[in-house]
């Protein structure tokens, strides 16, 4: 049997089901096809960061794949086209990927089963649970997370499988490099990408230093390595797996300590969790404006304005910090996020998908479920059992950065800017005689 593995967010070999179904397989060509943000306000392309954290984990999956005798093919374009292509060439008699929880995603794989003349296996390897083991159909999966987490909090979470023995060789084929990124980590979080380091960074957080025993206080601290665990990067492109990460957990409450902070941190993969079933379940409501529930918003849309906040330019000296965060690191803490969000929405008065499809271009730990359900969340248009939340920003940065160290380092304190611009498309007026 001749197999394709189409990796997606699946990119390791420990605990990869899709994976290690091809063992018995008489070759199997491992793909993977470079992802394209959708397409909003002129937004192209994968910001430096998140290219070059995705890129380094598909060199470390091609290397890892090599010991196996194996290979990696990184293309370009979209599975509609590029699969079936893969498919005559190599004459596959069977095809396999991960489930990814994106209406998109699930079309893709659609197309592709109608399409194709062979089997094409999902396999859930990205979550938690499988939705057997959910005390309810997947269809009355709660709409707000509370209810979802008192549910599901005590099931059994499934030990991760090992790396495969073997793999099949690949066929004959012609595997190119993966080209380099154009950007390097940034030393203010210098994270690089693919599961060795991921593995690393759970082993530091966990049991060289112990943060995850003060993780429920710390959690909110603003700079990536101070406070967070900042394992949703390895998580987001599946360079590790949300089943490791809870064992390890496990293992720590086992042969260290158990507390509220170490429960926090299985709490925030729960939060994972519900979002990437919301996603199942919402389809393409996940992208609407008005979510699920058709909530109309008023807004507009105003390009300097939204051109501003990407930039870190706005009137709001925190907004501008984080959003610096961001372009410089491709990463910027849960809390900030929230501030940053709720500031596009309700101070700027933007449509909330504006801020999503940007955090989608430059989050390095960017999952479809997570980024658009917590931007829904802030909208109030989502899981958010208050309808939305605006955040006092004067407040947020008494709290967060009172003496306004992150502030200053991110160079948050910008020029004042004119709230309307006169350019020569406007009429001009003029007072009556």
């Amino acid at each position: 049997m001749r197999q394709l593995h189409w990796f997606q967010t699946d990119l390791r070999l420990t605990d990869n089901p899709a994976l290690s179904s091809a063992c018995d397989a008489d070759s199997l060509l491992c793909v993977y096809l470079m992802p394209k943000p959708r397409p909003w306000c002129n937004l192209t392309g994968l910001g430096a960061q998140r290219d070059r954290f995705l890129r380094e984990s598909l060199q470390e999956l091609k290397l890892q794949l090599q010991q196996f005798g194996q290979d990696l093919m990184v293309l370009e374009g979209s599975p509609e086209l590029v699969l079936p292509n893969l498919f005559d060439r190599f004459s596959v008699d069977r095809m396999t990927c991960s489930f990814s929880p994106g209406w998109h995603e699930a079309q893709a794989v659609a197309f592709l089963q109608e399409k194709l003349p062979i089997p094409l296996d999902v396999f859930r390897g990205t979550t938690l649970f499988d939705a057997e083991q959910f005390p309810f159909e997947i269809e009355d999966l709660p709409d707000t997370f509370s209810p979802f987490r008192r549910k599901v909090e005590k099931l059994n979470v499934h030990s991760p499988i090992p790396v495969p023995k073997n793999l099949p060789p690949p066929p004959s084929a012609q595997f190119d490099a993966i080209p380099q990124a154009g950007a390097t980590p940034h030393p203010g979080l210098p994270l690089p990408g693919g599961s060795r380091a991921g593995l690393r960074r759970l082993d530091q957080f966990l049991f060289q230093t112990h943060a995850i025993a003060d993780y429920k206080q710390t959690r909110n601290d603003l700079d990536g390595m101070s406070g967070s665990s900042t394992l949703s990067p390895w998580l987001a492109v599946g360079a590790i797996s949300a089943r490791t990460v809870a064992h390890d957990i496990f293992r720590y409450e086992r042969e260290e300590q158990s507390n509220e902070s170490t429960y926090w941190l299985f709490f925030e993969l729960l939060w994972r969790e519900f979002f990437h079933w919301r996603a199942v379940l919402d389809e393409r409501s996940l992208f609407k404006q008005g979510g699920r529930s058709g909530r109309r918003l008023l807004t507009t849309f105003e390009p300097r304005q939204f051109a501003r906040w990407c930039a870190g330019d706005t009137d709001y000296p925190l907004v501008n910090a984080l959003m610096r965060q961001l372009n410089a690191t491709g990463w910027m803490s849960n809390r900030g996020r929230q501030i940053t969000s709720s500031c596009l929405i309700n101070e700027l008065g933007l449509d909330w998908r504006y801020g999503a499809a940007y955090f989608e271009q430059q989050l390095i730990d960017y999952d479809v479920g997570s980024n658009y359900g917590n931007w829904q969340y802030i909208a109030g248009v989502g899981s958010d059992p208050r309808g939305g939340r605006q955040f006092n920003l004067a407040k947020q940065a008494e709290l967060y950065d009172p003496e306004n160290i992150f502030t200053s380092k991110w160079q948050g304190f910008r020029p004042a800017q004119p709230a309307h611009v006169v350019d020569g498309a406007d009429w001009p007026i003029s007072e009556p005689h």
